[in-house]
């Protein structure tokens, strides 16, 4: 099971509380300085038992477990506050997506995009619709192969729309929005593509199933729709496996 970012900061927060409270009396009590390098360690620790308890997928419990103890480290280089202001402004310029809804940073390869104007060759002329469409890296090379179709792309993180909207310049076949993906209309689309993540799948489901027209096809890029089975499966020969995983309306 998943959470929203908050739940994920009282997870870290209660494994800070417990250990700290163990940890405070005992060495103030032998009056000995508290070891932080060795409490840190113990807060991943706890940190990660709470993570695997409450089944947060794998990559949080990654954070967890290391969070603590490179927040010792990077304490001990005396880095300028400067530089994490910057480092954190940059990050929410690129990464938005991850904030706020969970969604990372994926970019399409090159066989998957060969994948996708396949299947958009045989179902003729689309309106295609990509989700957290990144950079453009799935929509403008398929602007270019596929001409008579027309290409939207959604995104919600400054800096990636604005590289994405650079590239799809001259293309007079997309159209490049920055906005928030549950904004879209799907019922507008033939296709829709999604490379997100495990955790919006099943509310992207119920908008496709509520908004989309008979006949179009919803794509997701690795992560199936939990419950759902689809309509077909596109291997795509790349490393690792990124199925292509296609629900017909």
């Amino acid at each position: 099971m998943s959470s929203p970012p908050i739940r994920q900061f009282a997870l870290q927060g209660a494994a800070v509380i417990l250990v700290l409270s163990l940890a405070w009396p005992y060495f103030g009590w032998t009056a000995q300085t508290l070891p932080w390098f060795e409490t840190s360690l113990a807060i991943g620790g706890v940190a990660l038992i709470f993570s695997t308890v409450t089944r947060q997928p794998w990559w949080w419990r990654i954070i967890h477990a290391g969070f603590m103890p490179l927040v010792w480290a990077t304490y001990r280089l005396a880095i300028d506050p400067g530089w994490f202001l910057l480092a954190f402004f940059l990050l929410l310029l690129v990464y938005r997506g991850a904030l706020s809804g969970q969604v990372p940073l994926y970019l399409s390869n090159k066989q998957t995009v060969t994948r996708l104007a396949e299947l958009l060759t045989a179902r003729g002329p689309s309106r295609f619709l990509d989700l957290g469409s990144g950079i453009g890296s799935t929509t403008v090379p398929l602007a270019d192969l596929l001409p008579d179709s027309h290409f939207t792309g959604y995104e919600n993180a400054p800096l990636t729309w604005l590289l994405g909207r650079l590239f799809s310049l001259g293309r007079t076949n997309i159209r490049w929005r920055w906005d928030d993906l549950w904004q879209a209309d799907l019922g507008d689309y033939d296709v829709v593509y999604a490379f997100l993540s495990p955790v919006p799948m099943p509310r992207l489901w119920a908008k496709a199933q509520a908004e989309m027209q008979p006949g179009s096809l919803l794509i997701s890029n690795s992560f199936p729709v939990p419950g759902a089975t689809p309509s077909q499966i596109i291997e795509v020969d790349c490393t690792p496996p990124r199925p292509l995983y296609c629900y017909q309306l």
